[in-house]
């Protein structure tokens, strides 16, 4: 058999794009809740009108192209036939926020993947649902600090762009997710939507105070809540030894029996805490364990959104 020639292969990135969530997507969509600044109209409402101001960057003219949109000046001093193209040429600005700190890499034995694996798929899968109608999207990773930051765009391409950059990404140490999502917050520049894909491992309100920045700059905001199921369930039966996948602290030896209806009721407390803030805010919360499949997942949440 011959081989495949090389510009035919898949890129490796692509894997993040499995057959059965691109099935899953095709018949869905997502409809926007809040408005949002754009120039398209049909799909989601828009606060503005006219036409956008804010460049975004030059492309080669094809026919068909608006001659009003024709750069005059870089065509005089170049020779070249180059269009304008703005940043608000779109129905929706998407931010994906991928946390990529060490407690993400936790999987455990139940799912096949970590929780850093499984947000790979999962923004991914959403990538492709927003250029596939026409939405802009763009990512951010994070840990402690910023890693990653694509601007939000909506040509097909983005969809291997985001996916190469999800591929590439080598889990951090520290969580910061109060402290990093401010940044995040300011560098989107007008209201939109932004997708944290966290296990939210941070103070509690440091992780309340970064929600309300979002809520303050006028996004839309969806929390999918990633643990894994002994997580979320802790079925640990005998002495056990925990290690800090943030390197903060020592590994311990523990009792699970003894601490179990502690950790429980803690988690409980904790995540009843998130969701009330989400509710508060008008932003989705959605709880996703590791073991449920990232298409069920989507399909289901996106079933409930739509109703």
């Amino acid at each position: 058999m011959a081989a495949t020639p090389d510009h035919l292969k898949m890129p490796e990135c692509m894997h993040l794009l499995a057959p059965e969530v691109i099935g899953s997507l095709r018949r869905l969509e997502w409809l926007s809740r809040l408005r949002k600044q754009g120039t398209l109209t049909g799909r989601h409402t828009s606060p503005d009108k006219g036409v956008s101001v804010e460049f975004a960057e030059h492309r080669e003219y094809a026919r068909g192209d608006d001659l009003r949109n024709l750069d005059w000046r870089v065509m005089a001093k170049s020779d070249r036939n180059v269009i304008k193209q703005y940043i608000e040429e779109t129905n929706l600005r998407v931010t994906m926020a991928l946390d990529i700190s060490g407690s993400m890499t936790f999987r455990g034995d139940v799912s096949a993947f970590s929780k850093l694996e499984y947000g790979q798929y999962l923004a991914a899968a959403l990538s492709y649902l927003f250029i596939k109608q026409g939405d802009a999207a763009g990512l951010v990773t994070f840990d402690d600090q910023l890693r990653v930051s694509m601007r939000a765009e909506n040509r097909p391409s983005q969809v291997r762009r985001i996916c190469e950059k999800l591929h590439d990404t080598a889990p951090g140490k520290e969580t910061g997710v109060g402290t990093v999502l401010h940044e995040v917050a300011e560098r989107i520049p007008r209201r939109g939507l932004v997708i944290l894909i966290s296990d939210l491992f941070d103070e509690p309100a440091d992780l309340v105070e970064a929600l309300h920045h979002f809520d303050y700059r006028q996004h839309e905001l969806v929390v999918f809540h990633v643990l894994a199921e002994e997580e979320l369930k802790f079925p640990f039966r005998n002495f056990q030894r925990f290690r800090d996948l943030e390197g903060v602290e020592e590994m311990l030896r523990i009792d699970p029996q003894a601490v179990r209806a502690t950790y429980l009721e803690k988690l409980k407390a904790f995540i009843n805490s998130v969701e009330s803030v989400c509710g508060n805010l008008r932003a989705d919360y959605v709880p996703v364990s590791t073991k449920t499949p990232v298409s069920e997942a989507l399909v289901r949440y996106l079933g409930r959104r739509r109703k």
